[in-house]
């Protein structure tokens, strides 16, 4: 829930000046920052300031809202810049030692104090919906905690700096023991209903674990405690053991969300300030390393984070985050992988809110802080090359980089709250271009963009009868080093009752190969979709379809299907039809493609993707495609033909199909 807040410090403002830019009411919920008539986040101008804009929040579109829970989000947004933009002058102030960037700090500091006494007297925020955590200052304890952890840092980096001056910030220990005090609470209530492993645990043990650090170096109490002795890294419900709890051994956060895997991981990062990385548990250690090799091995070439499950799938604003996360990883594990990544967000981040803000500077005094982030230097970890797939088991995503694709595959558990019907879903990206990706989600406060995201239609995967499934977990069937099989079967309380699905992917010699296959019990509608977001041309020739991907890169596709009912092969279409793009503007049109079968009992779809000559490192085009009860063979330019053996789970199921050309 970052905003882009640019930090400047020419001059320093008066303490007045200070209070009247902070917002003296409290916070709602960020994702209610949506137009209700375009799905789209609002305009964050105006932040950080006291008050929204007269008239409403802007829409990209046009609308102007000004509603309560508009406005409640765009003041969380607006406390939260304010929380930022101390920390980036307190480590600013840290670093340089200039006197005006530290008063204007402290200044912005003891300010916040008042405002917090004065507009959270009255306990948890009464206007927070029932299913809430409820915080103190926003409607979540969650908000609360990200916002602490800004104010928590910008508090220790400047008693740390200068101890013989921490007395300047004693008017904000009141606001750091309730807010330390405030986490303990919120996180007993999340133990006590069984959701430790929570992603809110991790913020809330950040929030304490740092504010009460903080207090301590106001107070002049001296060193921290041992990593071992410090309840909220080591203790039962502490850091360490969520990462490990909340984490799969191959090191990705539970519920297989990207954006909520580096959200957890940034957490930990920041509540282990001041601690040395060799120094800590070996396995929380080792698998904080693997979390971040997640990230880097889920990203493409050119520091594109497929977004997989809930999240943003484009937001300058989360670019930011992602920046911080990448200095933060640096500090804690040589060659962590993410310098892509950090390339990528800042670009993204710089181009705003559409005003054209800079960024404010966190990532390079994450990077340049004195003492260091942590108290040891990066750790040294051995790491074998890339392989060309990757798989992660326990949550089911698959990475095959190849021929200059970059693909992923979800084929895992639903993902609990932050899941979505995307269950053998293949996602397609070159270096930077976003042929099909996740189409990510929209703000939450948009309860009919947020169906439509989560929903199959939304996604590139086979549906039955063009309704959503129920919640399902696929599995691993077979892989090699150059291919993976994985399937996903339905029953009364899975996925579509009486159907299955294999997909079959395969890094070819400078192609990617993808044979989905869909099975049901009786004559349903069985039907695969494309999801684009580029342009996309589609031409249809006798029994092959041939597509083009256009983008900064180019993709091309060859395609071929066939389908069989209770009577004989029955035809297969491809419909291309206007649909919307990915979750940063529902408004977007993209061309979809469906591909569909009526009343069939099975289908088999068989595409051969090309990225261009240069970035697949050569290899003859594909001209066509063939496929029969056995085998699939790919016909090159140059008059090779490739041979595919179908998997076991695959081998003759098409046999009532009909023939391809």
């Amino acid at each position: 829930m970052t905003s882009l807040a640019p930090v400047t410090s020419d001059a320093v403002p008066a303490a007045d000046t200070v209070a009247a830019g902070l917002p003296r009411e409290r916070g709602g919920w960020w994702h209610d920052l949506v137009c209700p008539t375009h799905g789209t986040e609002l305009s964050h101008a105006g932040i950080p300031g006291p008050v929204p804009p007269a008239g409403g929040v802007r829409c990209p579109h046009g609308c102007a809202v000004d509603t309560e829970p508009v406005r409640g989000a765009w003041l969380v947004l607006s406390h939260q810049a304010w929380a930022r933009r101390a920390r980036v002058l307190a480590h600013r102030a840290a670093r340089t030692g200039d006197e005006a960037t530290r008063a204007e700090a402290v200044r912005l500091l003891v300010a916040y104090a008042d405002v917090y006494a004065e507009v959270t007297g009255g306990g948890e925020h009464e206007r927070a919906q029932d299913w809430m955590l409820r915080g103190r200052l926003f409607h979540q304890a969650l908000t609360d905690a990200i916002w602490a952890v800004s104010v928590g840092h910008a508090v220790w980096s400047l008693a740390e700096a200068d101890p013989g001056r921490a007395g300047d910030l004693a008017p904000v220990l009141g606001m750091l023991d309730a807010t330390a005090e405030a986490a303990r609470a919120a996180r007993g209530r999340l133990v006590a209903d069984g959701k430790f492993t929570s992603n809110y645990t991790a913020w809330l043990n950040a929030a304490g674990r740092v504010c009460s650090r903080a207090a301590a170096l106001v107070r002049g109490e001296g060193a921290a405690p041992a990593v071992a002795d410090d309840e909220w890294l080591a203790g039962e419900h502490g850091q360490l053991a969520h990462a490990l709890a909340a984490s799969t051994r191959g090191g990705w956060e539970w519920e297989a969300s990207t954006y909520y895997h580096g959200f957890v991981v940034r957490a930990y990062l920041l509540s282990l300030r001041g601690t040395a990385p060799a120094e800590l548990p070996a396995a929380a250690r080792d698998r904080l390393v693997a979390m971040v090799d997640v990230l880097a091995g889920l990203a493409t070439d050119g520091g594109v984070l497929p977004s997989v499950h809930d999240g943003p799938y484009s937001r300058p604003a989360l670019a930011l985050e992602w920046t911080e996360l990448a200095a933060l990883a640096d500090g804690f594990v040589a060659d962590a992988g993410l310098a892509a990544v950090a390339a990528h967000a800042r670009t993204e981040a710089a181009a705003g809110d559409g005003d054209d803000e800079p960024t404010d500077g966190l990532e390079d005094e994450l990077r340049r802080t004195v003492p260091g982030w942590f108290a040891g230097p990066p750790l040294a970890v051995a790491r074998a090359p890339r392989p060309a797939v990757t798989v992660d088991e326990e949550v089911g995503i698959a990475v095959l980089r190849g021929a200059g694709i970059h693909a992923v595959l979800d084929h895992g558990p639903h993902g609990a709250g932050h899941g979505h019907h995307d269950k053998l879903a293949l996602a397609l990206f070159g270096r930077s271009t976003p042929w099909q990706p996740d189409p990510g989600q929209v703000p939450y406060g948009h309860p009919a963009w947020r169906a439509h995201y989560a929903s199959a239609a939304a996604h590139p995967v086979v549906r039955v009868d063009d309704a959503d499934p129920a919640e399902a977990t696929g599995r691993l069937l077979a892989r090699t080093d150059r291919s993976l099989t994985v399937e996903v079967r339905g029953d009364a309380t899975s996925w579509y009752d009486g159907a299955r699905a294999v997909r079959h992917v395969v890094l070819g010699d400078g192609y990617l190969l993808d044979v989905a296959h869909a099975r049901a019990d009786r004559p349903r509608r069985l039907t695969l979709g494309l999801r684009p977001d580029v342009p996309l041309g589609v031409r249809a020739d006798a029994d092959v379809v041939r597509t083009a991907w256009r983008g900064a890169e180019a993709l091309d596709g060859v395609h071929a299907a066939r389908a069989a009912g209770r009577d004989g092969a029955v035809p297969v279409r491809a419909v291309v039809v206007p649909g919307p793009g990915p979750a940063d503007d529902p408004q977007r049109e993209r061309a979809h493609v469906d591909w569909a079968a009526e009343a069939a009992t099975s289908a088999t779809w068989v595409s051969v993707f090309q990225a261009d000559a240069e970035a697949r490192d050569g290899g003859a085009d594909v001209t066509r495609v063939e496929l029969d009860a056995a085998e699939v063979r790919v016909h090159r330019a140059d008059g090779a033909v490739d041979v595919h053996p179908l998997p076991a789970e695959l081998a003759g199921s098409t046999t009532d199909e009909g023939a391809t050309a």
